[in-house]
C-alpha cells in the first residue's frame, strides 16, 4: 500500500513545489506584507502531537528575521492585528473552527527606554517593563463559543543579564478547557523553526548550485503561537482536517504626530497554508491578492499551479527539462489532498495543509516524511523537523531520472534542537549571542 500511496504523492510534491532548491515559506513573500512584519505569517505547522497522540498541535509563526539584538523596542505581536488559525473539517474550503488571538501591550514605566528594569526571572516578573497580554477565542461556524485569558506572552530573550536562565520549558504555557477536554496555548518569541539556505533568490543558488549548505535563518527569532487541542475537538465526519493561518487589520489607520489609531472592518492581510505557495507559485502581481483571498476561491490561481514558472527557470539555468503542461496532478497536493493519505471525502479544491489525524506519530520520525515511507510527516501535515526542501529535491531527482539521489540544499536540521514537549519550538536566541554580533571574528578572537 505504501508504494501505491507514495508515487502520486511524490509526483505532486516535486513539481507542485516546482523543483525549487529552496524557499523560505512565507518570509516577506508579498509586496504589501513585506512592510508589515507583525502581521506576516512565516510558517504554519500541523501535526499529531508526538507525546500526546490524542491531541493535535497547531503552530503559526510571525514577524520574520527578528534579530535577537533588535532593541530597545524589542519585537512583539501587533496590538491591532487579529491572528487566526483556521480549520476546515468538512473539506468544503471554508473554515469550520477558528482560534483567534488578540494582543494588548502594556508599559509599566514610560519614563525609561529599557525593556526591563532589572533581571527578568519569570514571565510575570516586576522587572519586565514591557508586557503583552492576549485573549484566545474559539469560533465555530462564525460563532464565538469560548474565550480564555487574559494570558501573558513569553518575553523576548534580551540577553543573559536581562534574562538569566531564560524561560524554562513550562514558561508561557497556559491550559484552558474547551470541547473535548483540556487544551494548551503558548504565545511568544521563539527560534525560527524553518531551516534552509535562502540564497535560492540569487538566481537559484548562484546559477551553478555553488551557494548552498548554510541555514540562512540560523540565529534569527520569530513570534510564535502554538495550540495543542484534543483531536476530537477538530474533526468532523472525517479524520482529515485542513489548516491555514490568516491575520487581519482594521481597514483604516489614522496617524497624528506621535500616535495612531485604527478603526473599521477587519481586512485580511496575510494568508498561509502549505509552505512556499505564495512565495514562488503565485506571481508578484497577484501575491497581495492571494494574501487577501479565501481557500474556496482558489480557482482563480489554478493556472499558476498547472503551468508553474520555476520548472521553466530550471530548464533555462540548469538545463533540467520542464515537464509538460498542464500539471493536473499538482491539484492533489495544492488543492485537494492526496487520495488514500489526506484527501477528505467530497473535497472542494482549496489550498491548505491537510492532516489525517488518524495517522499516529512514528517513534522514529524521518525528516523526509512520506518520501521515506513516514506517512505521519509532510505532506501529511507538517512537523517541525520535516525537511520540506530536500523532500522536494530528492523526489524531483527520482521522477526526472536526475543526477543523484542525495541532492538537497545541504541544510538537514534546525540550527538548534526542538523541544520534546509542548510547545515543541526551540527557545529564542539570546541578544547576547557573540557569534550573531560578529559571525566572522578576526583570527585570535
Amino acid at each position: 500500500m505504501q508504494k501505491r500511496l507514495l508515487f502520486p504523492t511524490l509526483v505532486a510534491l516535486i513539481i507542485g513545489y516546482q523543483l525549487m532548491p529552496s524557499k523560505a515559506s512565507s518570509h516577506r513573500e508579498a509586496p504589501l506584507i513585506s512592510g508589515d512584519p507583525q502581521a506576516d505569517t512565516t510558517d504554519v505547522y500541523a501535526f499529531v502531537s508526538p507525546d500526546a497522540p490524542d491531541t493535535v498541535t497547531l503552530i503559526t509563526s510571525w514577524s520574520p528575521f527578528e534579530n535577537p539584538q533588535g532593541g530597545p523596542n524589542f519585537y512583539k505581536f501587533g496590538d491591532s492585528v487579529l491572528y487566526n488559525i483556521n480549520i476546515d473539517n468538512t473539506g468544503d474550503g471554508v473554515e469550520d473552527i477558528v482560534y483567534q488571538l488578540d494582543f494588548t501591550s502594556q508599559v509599566k514605566n514610560p519614563n525609561t527606554f529599557l525593556y526591563n528594569t532589572g533581571p527578568i526571572k519569570s514571565i510575570d516578573d516586576a522587572n519586565r517593563n514591557f508586557t503583552q497580554t492576549y485573549t484566545l477565542s474559539r469560533f465555530e461556524g462564525g460563532n464565538r463559543v469560548l474565550t480564555a485569558g487574559p494570558m501573558l506572552t513569553m518575553y523576548d530573550n534580551v540577553g543573559p543579564a536581562s534574562a538569566p536562565s531564560y524561560g524554562g520549558f513550562g514558561s508561557g504555557i497556559y491550559a484552558f478547557n474547551q470541547q473535548g477536554g483540556t487544551a494548551h496555548v503558548f504565545a511568544g518569541q521563539t527560534d525560527d523553526p524553518f531551516f534552509l539556505d535562502l540564497r535560492v533568490f540569487d538566481l537559484l543558488y548562484g546559477a551553478n548550485l555553488s551557494e548552498a549548505g548554510n541555514d540562512s535563518l540560523a540565529g534569527y527569532n520569530v513570534h510564535s503561537i502554538a495550540i495543542r487541542v484534543p483531536k476530537s475537538s477538530l474533526r468532523g465526519a472525517s479524520p482529515i482536517i485542513g489548516v491555514w493561518a490568516t491575520s487581519t487589520r482594521p481597514a483604516t489607520t489614522t496617524r497624528v504626530a506621535g500616535s495612531e489609531t485604527t478603526t473599521g472592518n477587519q481586512i485580511q492581510v496575510s494568508r498561509l497554508g502549505m509552505p512556499l505557495v505564495n512565495e514562488v507559485v503565485i506571481p508578484v502581481g497577484k501575491k497581495d491578492t492571494w494574501n487577501g483571498s479565501i481557500p474556496s476561491a482558489d480557482a482563480q490561481f489554478l493556472t499558476h499551479v498547472t503551468d508553474p514558472e520555476v520548472p521553466k527557470l530550471l530548464q533555462l539555468i540548469y538545463n533540467i527539462p520542464a515537464p509538460a503542461v498542464p500539471r493536473n496532478d499538482l491539484v492533489q497536493v495544492f488543492l485537494t489532498g492526496v487520495p488514500g493519505l489526506n484527501q477528505p471525502p467530497n473535497v472542494r479544491p482549496s489550498e491548505m495543509i491537510r492532516l489525517n489525524t488518524d495517522i499516529i506519530p512514528t517513534a522514529a520520525p524521518n525528516r523526509m516524511g512520506v518520501l521515506a515511507g513516514d506517512t505521519s510527516g509532510f505532506p501529511n501535515g507538517r512537523r517541525l523537523t520535516d525537511d520540506v526542501i530536500d523532500i522536494t529535491l530528492q523526489a524531483a531527482v527520482g521522477v526526472l531520472g536526475g543526477v543523484r539521489t542525495s541532492l538537497g540544499d545541504g541544510v538537514n536540521v534546525n540550527d538548534v534542537p526542538f523541544r520534546a514537549s509542548f510547545p515543541y519550538l526551540a527557545q529564542p536566541h539570546s541578544g547576547g549571542l557573540p557569534w550573531k554580533l560578529n559571525p566572522n571574528p578576526a583570527t585570535g578572537q
